[in-house]
């Protein structure tokens, strides 16, 4: 609310995902890009209207069940990262793994990270590791359960051109593979044109497909 006015953030939405399907939102900042990744992932609650995932409607679910119904089944990769700065990269790949109690959790974690081509950075605190390292950890963080659905908020846009597209690269194979559902936002049309479909937001509204 701005002097005494509600301030809609976002209006007017009408999307559906499909299973298995990449899609891209594209936007100006401030077009509500981010916002409308976090209502999708049960992170925020709408003033209005109505959001399911994975055949769950979130409105109906308190946070904990929120958090448990994604547990297992959705991934994140974000800008920044969002390592644990105190843990290596195996122990942050690890630790979804663990909370889980999936067995032979680090096996997995190690897996992964040479899947991504980090295998000799076992060890390496985040602050050790170039941008595109990290971002490549929390590539393998986030399909560290096979997740059913994978949300990006602009994984490419902390990260120079030769990174991005190596991270671009990962993502998608990495998808392919665990047969997720993608949902990002971006800035970047070399990634945009990697999914198979594309919205736009422009002040809170689509503009179209």
């Amino acid at each position: 609310m701005a002097d005494g006015r509600v301030l809609d953030i976002l209006s007017a939405i009408d999307l559906t995902v499909n299973a298995g399907e990449a899609v891209a939102v594209l936007g100006p900042s401030g077009s509500g890009k981010s916002t409308l990744l976090g209502l999708l992932a049960g992170l925020d609650l709408p003033s209005d209207g109505e959001v399911s995932l994975l055949g769950q409607r979130l409105g109906e679910l308190d946070e904990d069940q929120r958090a448990a119904l994604r547990a297992g089944r959705v991934g994140f990769v974000f800008q920044s990262f969002q390592l644990l700065p105190g843990m290596t990269a195996l122990e942050n790949v690890a630790l979804p793994l663990q909370i889980g109690r999936r067995a032979g959790a680090r096996a997995q974690a190690a897996a992964l990270l040479e899947e991504v081509g980090l295998g000799q950075r076992l060890d390496h605190l985040p602050r050790q590791l170039s941008g595109g390292e990290q971002q490549r950890v929390a590539l393998a963080r986030a399909f560290a359960g096979d997740p059913q659905v994978l949300f990006a908020d602009e994984p490419t846009g902390n990260l120079d051109a030769a990174s991005g597209a190596r991270v671009i690269e990962l993502l998608f194979g990495l998808r392919d593979r665990a047969g997720s559902t993608l949902l990002l936002v971006t800035h970047d049309q070399q990634l945009a044109a990697r999914c198979d479909r594309v919205v736009r937001l422009d002040a809170g509204r689509m503009l179209g497909e």
